[in-house]
């Protein structure tokens, strides 16, 4: 019988596990924590639910695609609501704008801050359609293995002029700053810098058109147990709460991994979905490639950490949308300071996320759930302790929140807790603490990033947000659907 392992449950480890066994891979996940989800954790507390992240659901049609493998529907087992508007985009002087794929209705949003922009944003949609169709539909589930194939993508690489970056190509076509914003701050959801990372990026925008944005009802840790529900349907083992310690090698081949516990288990392929410098510096670091490899990932560039506000309130706030963005006075200065610079400025921009809009039942009756996210520096920029600093920096997210939508908020507060960078490097093993493992830069990009099949161990394979095609839903997904197929083709 054919065998593989998976390291990790996130969303790309799912994805991935769901696809072997579909296709007839006896397949095990090996996850350190106590349930399911990798960076979609959750917490229950005082009644109150948390999503971990991520929360922005796009592309449902990739999720549904690992169902309909097996001729099952997803929707039998996760219902998916849309969130409409996408985003309410605020601005400290009052201003709002409301992010859809309701044409009129964002015409018309356009117009009311800035009339002569209507023209631009159309010619800046028809520029999306077709970084979309290039970068994600034709190449975004597809390996990069060889330099060839990145030679091969180039001249679309250059039609589409790669080398510039989000926030220059929406500039071309649309003039009034706040506009600018609107339409490059996707980027920083799957870790990258509107300023620096590549144009393709702007693929986003037209996969959130088409696609929509949803949320999971019950929070997106609900998606993940359906799908590791569906993984177990199929025959598929998951073992908890017993952290990969070595993936074991004979020679240049893997033979297995042994556990924390001292359980071992010998597979024909294993594929990790931890962290990429976790896997190459720790669980391989007995090995010349394993350390040759986390060498190379040490010059890297890694995309900031997070700063998260968990709290659950008192009330109900039907004014505030699902999903809002909190832009500050400085945009690029400060995302200047957090990935160039490392300060933690006292300024900052928000998510805010707001699930009992959508879905009720995530708080006790009459009580409402909410996290706040602010990005911050990795711990390799800004080196501090953040066991002082969190609870100050909580405070001060707080009252901005209150300052600017929720009057009253400390009054109302039943339960908070917040989650920073060296929770995301203690919990998730992500080197620096960072959010989104590689930053989304031209050069990390494609067959710059981390290889679905490691060069020198051909029985090796990565999936998840550090490798081929990036972070966020659809990329994790992406890639699982890129390294699925190369595990199933060589192991014929």
């Amino acid at each position: 019988m054919r065998t593989a392992a998976v390291i990790g449950a996130g969303f790309g480890g799912l994805a991935l596990a769901i696809r072997l066994q579909s296709a007839g891979i006896a397949t095990t996940i090996i996850e350190a924590r106590d349930r399911v989800g990798g960076r979609a954790y959750m917490w229950e507390k005082d009644g109150f639910v948390f999503d971990a992240g991520p929360t922005v659901i796009t592309d449902p049609d990739c999720l549904r695609e690992l169902w309909a493998l097996t001729g099952r529907v997803m929707d039998e087992d996760i219902d998916l609501v849309p969130v409409n508007p996408f985003y309410r985009l605020n601005w400290p002087d009052g201003t709002s704008f409301d992010y859809s794929n309701d044409e009129p209705a964002l015409m018309r949003e356009i117009a009311r801050i800035e009339p002569g922009d209507a023209g631009g944003y159309q010619q800046f949609l028809q520029y999306s359609a077709g970084v979309y169709a290039k970068g994600y539909e034709e190449l975004g589930h597809v390996a990069f293995l060889d330099f060839a194939s990145m030679v091969k993508a180039a001249p679309s690489l250059a039609r589409y002029q790669a080398w510039r970056s989000v926030y220059s190509i929406v500039s071309h076509y649309v003039k009034n700053e706040k506009l600018r914003q609107a339409f490059s701050f996707h980027t920083l959801l799957v870790g990258g810098n509107p300023f620096t990372t590549s144009a393709i990026y702007a693929l986003i925008h037209k996969l959130e058109k088409d696609g929509g944005v949803w949320f999971a009802k019950g929070g997106t840790n609900r998606l993940v147990a359906a799908m590791a529900a569906h993984f177990e349907r199929l025959g598929g083992t998951i073992r908890l709460g017993d952290p990969v310690a070595e993936i074991e090698t004979l020679g240049d081949r893997v033979t297995g991994v042994r556990t924390a516990s001292g359980w071992r288990g010998e597979y024909a392929a294993v594929a990790s979905n931890a962290d990429i410098m976790h896997s190459y510096r720790d669980l391989l670091g007995n090995t010349v490639r394993g350390q040759k490899a986390a060498r190379a990932l040490e010059t890297k560039r890694f995309s900031p950490s997070l700063f998260l506000v968990h709290f659950g309130v008192k009330g109900t706030w039907p004014g505030i949308p699902h999903h809002m963005i909190l832009f500050g006075d400085r945009y690029r200065a400060l995302l200047a300071d957090i990935y160039d610079h490392g300060v933690l400025a006292e300024d900052f921009a928000l998510y805010l996320h707001h699930p009992t809009v959508t879905d009720p039942s995530l708080a006790p009756e009459g009580c409402s759930t909410f996290y706040a996210l602010a990005p911050v520096p990795h711990l390799g920029k800004l080196p501090i302790d953040w066991a002082q600093v969190g609870p100050i920096y909580a405070e001060r997210i707080l009252a901005e929140i209150e300052r600017r939508l929720m009057p009253g908020l400390k009054e109302r507060l039943i339960t908070s807790f917040h989650y920073a960078p060296v929770d995301f490097a203690g919990d998730l093993n992500a080197h620096l603490g960072s959010a989104f493992s590689l930053e989304p830069i031209l050069t990390q990009s494609a067959w710059f990033r981390t290889h679905n099949r490691d060069d020198r161990i051909p029985n090796l394979y990565f999936v998840g947000a550090g490798t081929h095609p990036g972070a966020g839903i659809p990329g994790v997904v992406g890639s699982a659907k890129a390294t699925a197929a190369l595990m199933l083709e060589d192991m014929k």
